[in-house]
């Protein structure tokens, strides 16, 4: 409901994602895929919910992709950043 929510152009690629860690998981006998992908969409949502960090990610995404090589070093590793600042945020909702 979140990603239909917040980010629904989102939801072909989330349903796709499901069915894949659904699929390693039964095959594996293993959890650890379906964990993987709440987390993975757990900090899409986190990030999505706030338009100008949503933003900002976009237009990383964007440098990394298609700007010089500084550029998407530059823009990767802010991107890392976002990335493990909504996973510690995510952490300490769920360990307060």
């Amino acid at each position: 409901q979140a990603i239909a929510q917040v980010c629904p152009a989102a939801l072909p690629a989330f349903n796709r994602a499901l069915d894949q860690a659904a699929d390693q998981a039964r095959l594996g006998s293993d959890l650890a895929p379906l964990r993987r992908f709440t987390r993975q969409w757990a900090i899409h949502v986190h990030i999505q919910r706030q338009p100008h960090l949503a933003a900002r990610f976009a237009e990383l995404e964007e440098r990394a992709q298609n700007g010089t090589a500084d550029e998407a070093r530059a823009a990767a590793s802010e991107l890392g950043r976002i990335l493990d600042e909504a996973q510690a945020t995510l952490d300490e909702g769920m360990n307060p």
